[in-house]
């Protein structure tokens, strides 16, 4: 499908949805749960256990904006959308957020009428290949064959790269992270490229992790994060704030195990107001003052969140790098509760 009339669908339905839209907050109040559009399964992100249960970083976002609403982090219907159906899901009201790897990009906040209201994970687009290939620098990939999900920023940098390194490549499109893995490991493609954190909980889950490498080469910057519909300020700021509570907890050493004890009052005012122990930050926002208690208590901080799911100790290995708290050198922040 071209651009064009990919992005046309999906502004007819942003008006379609727009009535719904308009009243997010009412809507997930009256039905009980929080409808959140997550990936089609990427270990570590986003992905059913065996029994069922969601769980993962991205989930994790979920689970706190239904605890901070809703005062229950289990009342989420998750719902898997790919790179094609997410935009169409959420302009359409089928979601009330997005809670999946989606860049931040200028024509997505834009000519799709799209709110990011933050960013959870810094990342950028890396290549995977098998060790048996025996190379060691995507410029070494000439004439490679591909595999890139469809309806996503990594068309577009593949083809950037390739060109600006004048080498060649043959694309094997693919719709879901499943269909990647499979066709990848059954040699349909040379190379897998997408997210280098995809990259990782993708090998991850492989039977044999260490008979494949992530390329040095990170061609493109892929600010990750929640996405709300554009025109429902209110909905968008409590998405927003909720991801704040999640960051700014980690930096203000509240965590799942203390929030109830710190609940009660601290010296430190931030923490207060955070927590409704002062102030009327929740009234602001449409919600109780103890809504940003429970989004921590849902899943823990930034930092509990991140550790459990996709840290060094987990199968997804990640390091914190970019998204450690700008305290210990990254980019993870986020403005002041006052």
């Amino acid at each position: 499908m071209k651009k064009s009339v990919f992005y046309g669908a999906i502004a007819a339905a942003v008006v379609l949805g727009g009535a719904a839209g308009a009243a997010t907050l009412d809507d997930v109040k009256a039905r009980g749960n929080l409808n959140c559009g997550v990936s089609t399964g990427l270990v570590g992100f986003a992905a059913p256990d065996a029994s069922g249960n969601w769980e993962g970083f991205d989930v994790a976002v979920c689970r706190a904006v239904a605890a901070a609403v809703l005062g229950d982090p289990q009342a989420v219907e998750f719902i898997p959308t790919t790179g094609k159906t997410r935009f169409t899901a959420l302009a359409s009201g089928e979601v009330d957020m997005l809670a999946r790897n989606t860049t931040w990009t200028f024509s997505r906040d834009t000519d799709l009428k799209l709110d990011f209201i933050g960013v959870n994970y810094y990342d950028g687009q890396g290549f995977m290949v098998p060790k048996a290939l025996g190379v060691t620098s995507a410029k070494d990939l000439d004439g490679a064959t591909v595999c890139i999900q469809t309806g996503t920023t990594t068309e577009l940098n593949l083809a950037d790269f390739f060109r600006v390194n004048n080498i060649s490549y043959e694309p094997v499109p693919i719709e879901t992270n499943a269909e990647a893995q499979q066709q990848y490991l059954a040699e349909a493609c040379d190379v897998y490229t997408t997210d280098a954190s995809g990259l990782a909980a993708t090998r991850a889950a492989f039977e044999s992790p260490g008979d494949h490498v992530i390329l040095p080469e990170i061609i493109s910057k892929e600010p990750l994060g929640p996405v709300v519909r554009h025109g429902d300020n209110e909905w968008g700021d409590i998405v927003r704030w909720t991801l704040n509570a999640l960051i700014s907890a980690e930096e203000l050493g509240i965590t799942s195990a203390n929030v109830g004890e710190l609940a009660g009052g601290t010296n430190n005012p931030e923490i207060n107001r955070m927590l409704g122990t002062e102030g009327t930050l929740g009234d602001m926002i449409g919600l109780d003052a103890e809504w940003a208690q429970r989004a921590i208590m849902a899943e823990g901080n930034y930092g509990e969140i991140f550790e459990k799911n996709i840290g060094e100790n987990t199968p997804v290995g990640l390091a914190r790098g970019l998204n450690a708290q700008y305290t210990d050198g990254g980019l993870i922040y986020s403005p002041p509760f006052r």
